[in-house]
């Protein structure tokens, strides 16, 4: 995500609130359980607050589970959590065992996983495979492991994107001018490195003519407009966000206490969304009325709020959401290719888990929609749905299953450093030697910032190097005595400063990682969580840094061997040649072609087939495929 928290929230913040820790009684078994009269839904707090819930099927689209089920969860720290363990007579023994051991993966048979999509299967059945699959770890990523046997990729469920037809052409300049004015509201949930490349989308939009909401946290209204948008606050804290997902890691919370909190942070968040596209301007009193929406991921209701309005939406992100086979999902492990695809899909479906009851809710009680049922094996009616992935397909191919909804559309950089004036002590530090090594985490909190800074300072007068510290949010840079060597930055455009450096340390957020590539300096990630992981690997791949490292792993040794590998005038060599590959990249540009490409107004017919919402996309809430 961005230059501070990508992903997010989805990456890794899209995975903050799931049913994870989910330990199944042996008395599922039809019904046998006995847990008291009447029928409830399951919500992510009544099944991370260590209760047990009773939920029949109904019939009725509720957000529960179908079945007469009882669920027992643990939401004490643990080592790993696997989500389907118990058998009634020793249930309490393996829940012990899970506080303090870390399980072995499951195998399972393709065609187990593929009963999860399977519309014939009843859902606490789905549940239970799902649990027996997937092993949530204590970083919130999700780990399965597939049988040694299975050679090709397993493609469960409808491959939605591929069906081998021939990719549409971009609309040219004069076609742009040609489309009438609209009205785009732009519903982004994240950090400023999330924010970002949507205000430079926004403002190429607002070139060719429309006019372009851009709904975010409040913490951005300053920076939105006087970027030259408009500007409508949506729900939640991004400092909030970026706390709990360093603390946590993604799935699993560190105790119950944290759940409401989070969820507060979400709902907040999903009923803001329609406010966004419809309320007047807050200020000025000037009317509003969405005609398309562009969003990511993270803003979790999206989807919903479009099929209510009836306008098209096209999603864009920072971290691959889409199933492919030629890498995973950025929030799971898995070893084998075979099982990339359905990384996907397992996320995806543990998400649902932990947020259906706030969808449904917003559905039902502000968009006058019908609920939707969870784990269905239907996925059709997001086919339609683009997506826009804002990096460089030469650092990331576009993958070859991806088909004509979804396009790689280069980074989308915002020119803020032609208008930045340097402090003069900066300038003249720089002047004095050396071109530096810059080293930060933007906006994400460092638990431990005295003992990271003391660790920054001893590699860099290890290895003789100048270097740059940006204090961001995790306060860093508190010197017991000042060092000439050492530069102590609060806040300085990446443009701009990453040109006068010869390396970067940071932590892997999307816009960050294109800044520092685009400037041609060799990278060193240390990924707090969710894609950052994803992007530390890229970047190894591609030659132009080190194997990234765990910000639980940063240590003195290893930053002083990453800063060695950047160095390297082999390292620097590559740098220079993807830089020179991205130079005539213009991604704003490519998400203004791709956004018009799929451009759809409402038509006749769509109104008179309405879309059966009582059938579940696992995600549709995501705005993914």
């Amino acid at each position: 995500m961005g230059e501070t928290l990508d992903r997010h929230p989805t990456s890794a913040f899209s995975s903050s609130e799931v049913d994870v820790s989910i330990e199944l009684d042996a008395r599922i078994e039809n019904g046998s359980a006995g847990a008291g009269a009447g029928a409830g839904a399951t919500t992510a707090a009544d099944v991370l607050a260590n209760k047990e819930v009773r939920i029949e099927d109904g019939g009725d689209c509720s957000p529960g589970i179908s079945g007469k089920t009882l669920l027992k969860v643990n939401t004490m720290p643990i080592q790993t959590s696997n989500i389907d363990q118990l058998e009634s007579d020793s249930s309490q023994h393996k829940l012990e065992r899970s506080k303090t051991e870390v399980h072995k993966h499951n195998k399972f048979l393709p065609e187990e996983a593929a009963k999860i999509f399977d519309d014939k299967i009843p859902v606490h059945r789905k549940l239970k495979l799902l649990n027996r699959i997937a092993t949530v770890k204590d970083d919130g990523t999700v780990e399965f492991e597939i049988p040694g046997d299975v050679g090709a990729p397993l493609d469960i469920g409808p491959n939605e994107f591929s069906h081998g037809t021939i990719e549409e052409e971009p609309p040219d300049v004069a076609d742009l001018q040609d489309i009438p004015p609209l009205q785009i509201v732009m519903l982004i949930v994240g950090t400023r490195g999330d924010v970002q490349p949507f205000v430079a989308i926004g403002k190429r939009l607002q070139d060719y003519g429309h006019r372009v909401r851009l709904a975010t946290h409040s913490n951005f209204k300053e920076f939105v407009l006087t970027a030259g948008l408009e500007f409508f606050a949506l729900g939640g804290d991004p400092k909030i966000l970026a706390g709990y997902m360093v603390k946590n890691k993604g799935f699993l919370p560190s105790g119950p206490s944290e759940i409401p909190v989070q969820r507060n942070q979400m709902k907040e968040i999903i009923y803001s969304l329609l406010p966004a596209c419809k309320d007047p301007d807050p200020e000025s009193g000037i009317p509003f009325e969405a005609e398309a929406i562009i969003a990511n991921p993270p803003a979790y209701g999206h989807t919903h709020v479009a099929e209510a309005l009836k306008i098209p939406i096209h999603i864009f992100f920072t971290m691959p959401w889409t199933p492919t086979s030629e890498f995973p999902h950025p929030l799971s492990r898995v070893k084998q290719q075979a099982g990339y695809r359905l990384s996907y899909q397992i996320v995806d479906s543990l998400i649902w888990l932990g947020i259906r009851d706030m969808i449904n809710d917003l559905r039902k009680k502000r968009l006058k929609l019908r609920p939707v049922t969870y784990l269905s094996g239907s996925h059709a009616s997001e086919s339609n749905v683009p997506h826009g992935y804002i990096w460089s397909p030469h650092l990331v191919p576009k993958p070859k299953d991806w088909g004509p909804k979804v396009d790689v559309v280069g980074f989308c950089f915002l020119d803020l450093a032609s208008n930045y004036e340097p402090p003069e002590s900066l300038v003249n530090w720089l002047k004095a030697g050396d071109k530096p090594i810059y080293i930060g985490f933007g906006s994400l909190p460092v638990q431990e910032p005295a003992k990271m800074t003391q660790i920054i300072v001893k590699a860099l007068e290890s290895t003789g190097q100048r270097g740059i510290i940006n204090k961001g949010w995790g306060g860093l840079g508190n010197l017991e005595e000042p060092k000439d060597f050492v530069y102590l930055l609060d806040n300085c455009p990446h443009d701009w400063l990453f040109l006068q450096c010869k390396a970067v340390v940071h932590h892997g957020g999307a816009g960050t990682t294109a800044a520092g590539l685009k400037a041609a300096c060799p990278t060193t990630i240390i990924p707090f969580f969710g894609d950052q992981p994803f992007w530390g690997e890229r970047v190894h791949a591609r030659g132009v840094g080190p194997a990234p490292i765990p910000v639980e792993e940063f240590s003195f040794n290893k930053l002083v061997e990453a800063i060695n590998f950047m160095l390297d005038p082999k390292v620097k060599q590559s740098a220079l040649e993807l830089a020179k590959a991205m130079e005539n990249e213009d991604g704003v540009e490519g998400a203004v072609k791709a956004f018009f490409k799929h451009y759809r107004p409402k038509k006749a017919e769509q109104e008179s087939e309405p879309e059966d919402s009582t059938v579940f996309s696992i995600c549709r809430c995501f705005g993914c495929s």
